[in-house]
């Protein structure tokens, strides 16, 4: 079907992306894998997605773009439609170069042929300053934008943002909020000023937000709301993204960001205590969801008339109320989870806590994980091999200061409009494309979630569990040697300070007598 055959009568969202060519920006990321995948398996009519991507390490991007398509997660075109890989092509380009970086040729074709635009193209690090989160997230998406504007026959651009974007609203609406500040006069900022006085000014800017990633995406919607009267756009906000719950295939995952570290740092034994408020709820969004979401909340875009909008479409992919759980519960569960299914080559048992007192956590922080990178760290260098448990640690206490803001503070993410969509599709694809209408084995989720990590990230085979288990029966009785030889000695130190105490205060009174 070509694009012009295309009518606002089209009920089925996989008519509608047949004969498109899409322009996709983050496709060799995390989400952007997932949204390649069921595209070409779901979507296998469309004409044909252009790839934004660079060179790295060595490779170039149609080298880059090949080497994916070999992953797990494609397993299943490969057997059903493999001839499917030739519609993606890899587009050389850099969202931190002069439009774009991409040849003037390839532009044209760009211009001439795609209809929609994904801009998910984005740093995902928590951690980082302002200048590198500005220019990727925000200068980045300007670019994007620029680009979008040129393009002759364009149905839809949407824009993955996230739900944090506005932290300091308890519940979040399916609206632009207003920015503090100007984003151009942030760009022109960054651009000009040197990086010491960027990170003097940063404090002031960010305000409200825990780190420059969740300020750079909220600078990101405004640029992308100023550009709503020139073409059609859509923000999709999704929550917390985990790894699959059914597809491609359950627990997939292939990054370390979020939950996921969480999960394998503290099943090495890494992670002794978490600052969360158990009674709070999880908001975290299965990937397969949310890019469900995405390729729906793009269909819904694309076939409603610009002219008949009435404000900018947005939407939440959260959980809202579709299925609530709370903090307490996942780490609960996902602890049981992980004795039976532990990884292998834990550094110590994973027995840590959750906590909501600061002293109590940075005191477990400073005694349990500090202090014994330290000593493995000396027993190494003494040893001649090379250290690393103090580096590793300082990784995570700086992820861990960054995620415990998630973690001890309440959202209500309202998501009517990413609900409403699942009501316009027609029966088959409901259940093609599911949203709210899938309800999670909570369990069940937990564990694809462990193993997935283990085997995706950890590349730690399944048939690695029995060794993996009588380690972890070692470290138990490692623990409980070293709390008993740790808490003997302080009750042995508190002993003889009790007697120090008890000596000083019967001098005393024998002095006091006598004199």
């Amino acid at each position: 079907m070509s694009t012009n055959k295309l009518t606002m009568t089209d009920d089925s969202i996989i008519e509608w992306y047949a004969g498109r060519t899409l322009l996709i920006t983050g496709g060799t990321g995390f989400m952007g894998k997932v949204l390649l995948e069921k595209l070409l398996r779901c979507c296998p009519d469309l004409k044909r997605i252009y790839v934004l991507c660079r060179s790295k390490k060595g490779f170039s991007p149609a080298a880059r773009i090949e080497e994916m398509t070999k992953l797990p997660i494609f397993d299943k075109i490969r057997k059903i439609n493999p001839s499917v890989f030739k519609k993606l092509i890899a587009v050389e380009g850099d969202i931190m170069q002069k439009d774009l970086g991409i040849p003037l040729d390839i532009k044209e074709a760009l211009i001439n042929e795609v209809s929609v635009v994904i801009n998910g193209a984005a740093s995902l690090r928590l951690e980082a300053s302002l200048k590198p989160a500005v220019q990727h997230n925000t200068i980045g998406t300007q670019k994007i934008l620029e680009l979008s504007c040129q393009i002759k026959h364009l149905k839809a651009f949407v824009h993955l943002s996230t739900a944090f974007c506005h932290c300091e609203y308890e519940t979040l609406e399916e609206n632009i909020y207003p920015t503090p500040v100007s984003p151009r006069d942030v760009i022109q900022a960054v651009q000009w000023m040197d990086d010491t006085t960027l990170e003097m000014i940063t404090p002031r800017l960010l305000g409200p937000h825990p780190n420059c990633y969740t300020f750079s995406k909220r600078l990101s919607e405004s640029l992308v709301a100023e550009y709503a009267s020139k073409i059609p756009v859509a923000v999709v906000r999704p929550s917390i993204v985990t790894p699959a719950l059914e597809e491609p295939m359950p627990g997939w995952v292939d990054n370390l960001n979020g939950p996921v570290g969480i999960t394998i740092a503290a099943g090495k034994g890494l992670i002794r205590s978490m600052m969360v408020v158990e009674e709070f709820c999880a908001e975290v969004i299965p990937v397969d969801v949310a890019i469900n979401a995405i390729i729906a909340i793009t269909w819904e875009r694309g076939r409603t008339p610009k002219e008949k909008d009435e404000r900018i479409p947005v939407y939440n992919v959260t959980n809202g109320d579709v299925q609530t759980m709370t903090w307490g519960e996942v780490f609960k569960q996902g602890k049981e989870i992980g004795y039976q299914y532990p990884f292998e080559a834990g550094l110590w048992f994973p027995n840590g806590k959750i906590r909501t007192n600061p002293v109590l956590h940075y005191l477990a922080v400073f005694f349990f994980q500090i202090v014994p990178a330290y000593f493995i760290d000396a027993i190494l260098f003494l040893l001649g091999q090379k250290t690393f448990m103090v580096r590793v640690q300082k990784r995570i206490y700086v992820g861990m200061q960054v995620l415990q803001y998630f973690t001890t503070r309440k959202w209500h993410f309202l998501n009517s409009n990413t609900m409403a969509i699942t009501y316009r599709m027609n029966e088959k694809e409901k259940k093609i494309f599911y949203i709210g209408n899938v309800r999670a084995d909570i369990p069940k989720y937990l564990k694809d979630i462990v193993l997935g990590a283990r085997q995706y990230v950890m590349k730690e085979p399944l048939s690695t569990l029995p060794k993996a288990r009588m380690q972890q029966r070692l470290l138990y009785w490692l623990d409980w040697i070293v709390q008993i030889i740790f808490y003997g000695l302080i009750i042995w130190y508190m002993t003889k300070l009790f007697n120090v105490q008890e000596t000083f205060n019967s001098l005393t009174h024998l002095f006091t007598t006598k004199s």
